[in-house]
């Protein structure tokens, strides 16, 4: 009995430590555990998900010159089409046109003929004094004959082959020296200051024909101002613009006009079209997942 109350008395601090021991063991395992279960729940949760794209939109920046604007939207698909189908007869013309397009425009001024004008030169002749069309128009602004006699011109008479064979068959003084005059007649449609002249009258002409509207204007001096006229007609409307009788007009005109848009628009806009930067419509950029928008360049598409 004396030996068994030792042993109790012995044991007792023994079994308070278990007990304490137990008692602070059992929560840890258990907040371990938790701990286990909670990071297998995120990790699981992030697996399933599904990162949203990101993009950026990057605003249209082409410039309209004045007498263009108000129907940018209209015109935008075509002037882009051009500027990427036409690259290279752009920066040509845009170079030969560095000298000579200054002085156009000074003859412009004085007849109060807008000087985007000043490309109808290069869409006519290409600044080409020497150029001849098919129909005989002649020279810088390819005038012809009637036109040139009407703005008080002189023009050499062209020499057809009949003209030709004829003076080749009779051999005689007299016909050869008509061929020679023909063949050395001045013809001022080949002069620049006289051309441009006539050509910046007539355009001014034009315009009090048509209500001081440069697009037709314009579409005048491809087809006249009769064939202008017989598409508003078509149109059956008061005061119709180009847009309205665009699709009655020749289809040849039709390009001419919108050619004429397209050549202004790109060189008013020429060193964002140089630099590939031109935007015609906003433009929506997806952004890669590890850039961000603020680390974008001006030519990153992705």
């Amino acid at each position: 009995m004396v030996i068994t109350k030792r042993l109790k008395k012995a044991f007792a601090p023994l079994a308070a430590l278990f007990c304490i021991l137990t008692t602070v063991a059992g929560p840890t395992n258990v907040i371990a555990q938790n701990n286990t279960d909670t990071t297998k729940k995120v990790l699981l949760a992030s697996a399933h998900i599904k990162r949203e794209t990101a993009y950026i939109v990057k605003a249209a920046n082409v410039v309209f010159p004045d007498i263009l604007k108000g129907n940018e939207l209209m015109a935008a698909d075509y002037v882009a089409n051009f500027s990427n189908k036409k690259r290279d007869y752009l920066l040509s013309m845009y170079e030969k046109g560095k000298d000579i397009m200054p002085k156009v425009n000074v003859i412009l001024k004085r007849y109060d003929v807008p000087e985007e004008f000043s490309v109808l030169m290069m869409l006519e002749s290409a600044c080409n004094a020497n150029a001849v069309s098919k129909a005989g128009a002649v020279g810088y602004w390819q005038i012809m004959d009637v036109v040139a006699k009407q703005y008080g011109m002189n023009y050499g008479q062209r020499i057809n082959a009949i003209d030709r064979r004829t003076s080749a068959r009779l051999h005689t003084k007299k016909a050869r020296l008509r061929y020679k005059q023909i063949a050395r007649q001045k013809d001022d449609r080949r002069n620049f200051e006289k051309s441009t002249v006539a050509a910046a009258h007539y355009l001014s002409d034009r315009r009090e024909n048509l209500d001081g509207n440069w697009l037709l204007v314009v579409a005048s001096y491809n087809c006249g101002v009769g064939g202008v006229g017989r598409a508003i007609r078509k149109s059956n409307k008061a005061n119709p613009d180009f847009w309205d009788i665009k699709k009655f007009l020749p289809n040849e005109t039709q390009a001419y006009v919108m050619n004429f848009i397209a050549l202004n628009v790109i060189f008013k806009n020429y060193d964002n079209f140089v630099a590939n930067n031109l935007i015609f419509t906003p433009l929506k950029i997806m952004v890669a997942d590890n850039v961000s928008p603020a680390g974008i360049t001006e030519n990153e598409v992705y």
